[in-house]
């Protein structure tokens, strides 16, 4: 919830431009939703984990950096 209340004052005060999550959880549905009203750019990492499309509807974009971080073989 913490997280969520972040993002949202954030978008208010006009803090920031983009907000990137990394997560992948349907909770942040409304503070993606308010983000997004407010103009802020909203991206999503949900590191490789599927994610519920009523967080799809909500973000900007859909990125991932986990196999970036993997050690190659």
């Amino acid at each position: 919830m913490r997280i969520g209340l972040d993002i949202a004052a954030m978008a208010f005060k006009r803090q920031v431009d983009q907000v990137i999550l990394i997560s992948g959880d349907s909770d942040f549905v409304p503070a993606a939703k308010l983000a997004r009203r407010e103009g802020i750019d909203f991206i999503l990492d949900p590191l490789g984990a599927n994610i519920r499309p009523d967080l799809v509807e909500h973000i900007d974009g859909l990125q991932t950096v986990l196999n970036r971080l993997r050690p190659k073989k």
